[in-house]
């Protein structure tokens, strides 16, 4: 992998991955109730395809890294890992989710029903994607992968998803904004995160053609 493909490839996956969040989001607001069994089941298999991208974007991204100074070839590998168990924890939940529905005789809010998805979308699912993001941001910032900027706002994302990771201490209540399975513990990080890969995707992708400065050179400061 060169590193122009590898810095399309990411920037694509990466929008694509942010692109299927933002659709899958918002669904989880239309029904006050317990949502029709299509409602749930459309918007876990686009938050499955957004998962499947996810994969191609940490694998790209740790190639990218590895191509542009293979001094820090051990963060992109964290990150890749972090993002790696992220997704599968996530689909594991998913997969509980869809089949709950699926097996009911009526409709459910698998959001309250499933009880075992609570800390894997909500507590687990923070402290992996902190370290996850954390990972991208000292990778971006040490081998001058992208602006000043992606890194700096990889911390502060990280930042908010460790602030839920104590959630699971709230009840699952899905309208309150700080229980387990809150939606500002789910929903809220969930939508912070698409836009955030949304515009690191739009950045990689614009990257394509420029050529990358050497590690310790300065960073780009736009």
């Amino acid at each position: 992998m060169n590193e122009t493909f590898g810095r399309r490839l990411a920037g694509l996956a990466g929008i694509t991955t942010a692109a299927a969040l933002i659709v899958e989001v918002p669904l989880y607001f239309i029904y006050s109730g317990p949502p029709p069994d299509f409602n749930v089941l459309a918007r876990l298999l686009i938050g499955i395809v957004a998962l499947a991208t996810l994969i191609v974007f940490v694998t790209a991204f740790r190639e990218l890294v590895k191509r542009v100074d293979p001094a820090h070839e051990w963060v992109g590998a964290m990150a890749f890992a972090t993002g790696l168990v992220y997704a599968t924890v996530t689909l594991v939940s998913s997969g509980l989710e869809a089949g709950a529905v699926i097996a009911a005789d009526r409709s459910i809010d698998p959001t309250i029903t499933v009880s075992g998805t609570y800390i894997l979308y909500g507590a687990i699912g923070r402290l992996l994607l902190a370290l996850f993001l954390t990972a991208v941001g000292y990778g971006i910032s040490r081998t001058n992968l992208l602006p000043r900027w992606t890194s700096r706002s990889a911390y502060v994302v990280a930042g908010a998803n460790l602030v839920f990771v104590p959630s699971l201490f709230f009840g699952n209540d899905p309208a309150d904004f700080y229980a387990a399975n809150g939606w500002g513990s789910t929903a809220l990080m969930g939508a912070v995160l698409s836009y955030w890969l949304l515009a690191l995707g739009v950045s990689l992708y614009r990257s394509a053609t420029r050529r990358t400065p050497s590690a310790g050179a300065p960073a780009l400061r736009r």
